[in-house]
């Protein structure tokens, strides 16, 4: 980190020297290059945080999937990681706090996708079961579990975090099933809606669930028209798109 800001510091101090005439009046030289490299040194600081946290993110899949989110220990993932023990609590309070804020992360970024489903209407949801075309937000979603799947696949699974799976189903899976409701179904209070959306979002979660574990081989435009055909097939349907 030194010798990077030293280099820096002295490409900045000749930039400086050649600046010379608009250097104002009582500020020197030396005080000019420092407040440069002050305004740069956040930017290195920056990097460094999101190396070592994608280092931890990293360790921690990869321990998850070898022996279980209980058994690690912070060393195991400092070790891993190839970091230090200051550095990791630097920006975590323990292992828990390292893994709940990868988790919160990742349902930050589905609120976006959310935002979607709340918007989708009825009729789209009609055009796209019978043109058989996918949903943009379901392509969005798939799209975006895919790129999240080794840590889905870790946290997910046996040696992951229970408490995950039901977070993604009241999250991403009910909105999805609430966004294909009728209007006149969406406000309903009724006991039976309620055990609708709670049979659907499951199963919703289900179908992430075991995609993920089979090696996501159906692509997002795939498993958003599965998706969408799932829900439509009627008792005593052929079962197929």
């Amino acid at each position: 980190m030194i010798s990077v800001i030293n280099v820096t510091a002295g490409k900045l101090f000749a930039t400086v020297q050649g600046e010379g005439a608009n250097v104002p009046a009582g500020v020197s030289m030396h005080s000019r290059c420092e407040n440069a490299i002050l305004a740069i040194e956040p930017c290195f600081e920056d990097r460094r945080i999101t190396r070592s946290k994608k280092a931890l993110r990293g360790a921690l899949i990869t321990l998850m999937e070898e022996k279980g989110f209980d058994s690690i220990t912070v060393n195991d993932l400092c070790s891993a990681a190839d970091l230090n023990r200051g550095t990791f609590y630097n920006h975590f309070r323990d292992k828990e706090h390292l893994l709940e804020s990868f988790e919160d992360e990742v349902m930050r970024d589905l609120v976006a996708i959310q935002a979607q489903m709340e918007s989708i209407d009825i009729k789209e949801v009609v055009a796209a079961r019978f043109t058989k075309r996918p949903l943009p937000f379901l392509v969005d979603l798939f799209e975006y579990l895919s790129k999240q799947g080794a840590f889905l696949h870790a946290v997910l699974g046996p040696g992951g975090d229970i408490r995950f799976g039901p977070r993604l189903r009241d999250s991403v899976c009910a909105h999805l099933i609430q966004s294909v409701l009728h209007e006149q179904y969406r406000n309903d209070p009724s006991a039976f809606v309620d055990y609708y959306l709670a049979f659907y979002a499951s199963a919703y979660l289900g179908v992430i669930t075991h995609w993920i574990e089979t090696g996501m081989k159906e692509s997002s435009e795939e498993m958003a028209l599965i998706a969408m055909r799932l829900l439509f097939i009627r008792p005593g349907e052929p079962i197929r798109m």
